[in-house]
């Protein structure tokens, strides 16, 4: 029997930094559409949905060809949901309906950069592997153990001393959380009861494929490299 995969982009209504963030028009189109048409170009996924609790976002969602089968409940449209809440409360949902998948990728609504060929790839790592998950990652352009913290007095120092001496070149390479999507194996993720910190497999992209939308500037930066990648990609 082929295995079934659900794509849920989660979307609540109440964004307090850039009000109605996850349906505002990015260059040209609603943000979130960028997640539903990268997942449905993708066509690893026997349904793609998003979790909301805004009828407006609903029906863009739906104009863009995801399914909204049910609303998001309050307790998990709140500032103290996780994100690990409104998938487990999204899965119980499914189940309460008798459907059942046996992967799962959370597409966050404001990831402009996701494509078709990332969820692809990664829905094949994940196949491939033993691991729970699978997400992007994004080298630091800088090495953390460089990294200074200012004390209560105002004054600098450095946050970790054993490596002031040492060559960039010869210091562990780290990564950081893409902030774009997370493809679950969903039996592990249930044992798990969604509260995973190792057993993650990366992707890798750079940093052109990368920005996290937080403020008006992060905004407009994320255009910009949007609008700059496509130039690159013509």
């Amino acid at each position: 029997m082929e295995k079934k995969a659900l794509a849920v982009i989660t979307a609540r209504g109440g964004s307090k930094r850039i009000p109605r963030k996850n349906i505002k028009s990015f260059c040209g189109e609603p943000i979130i559409s960028y997640s539903i048409k990268a997942a449905l170009k993708s066509k690893v996924f026997s349904e793609v949905m998003v979790s909301t609790d805004d009828a407006e976002i609903a029906d863009i969602a739906c104009r863009y060809g995801a399914k909204v089968p049910f609303m998001r409940s309050k307790s998990t449209a709140g500032d103290y949901a996780t994100t690990a809440d409104v998938l487990m409360e999204v899965l119980n949902e499914y189940s309460k309906r008798g459907m059942s998948f046996d992967y799962m990728c959370c597409i966050y609504p404001t990831a402009p950069f996701v494509t078709a060929n990332k969820l692809k790839e990664a829905m094949q790592v994940l196949k491939n592997s033993d691991s729970v998950e699978v997400m992007p990652v994004v080298p630091f352009s800088y090495p953390p153990q460089r990294c200074f913290v200012i004390d209560k007095d105002g004054k600098m120092e450095y946050k970790y001393k054993e490596f002031i001496n040492t060559r960039s070149q010869d210091l562990e390479k780290q990564y950081h959380d893409a902030g774009q999507f997370y493809m679950y194996n969903i039996r592990k993720y249930l044992k798990l009861n969604g509260k995973i910190s190792g057993d993650i497999m990366p992707i890798i992209v750079n940093e052109m494929e990368v920005q996290d939308i937080d403020n008006e500037e992060d905004w407009k930066l994320a255009e910009l490299k949007y609008n700059i990648m496509n130039l690159m990609n013509k």
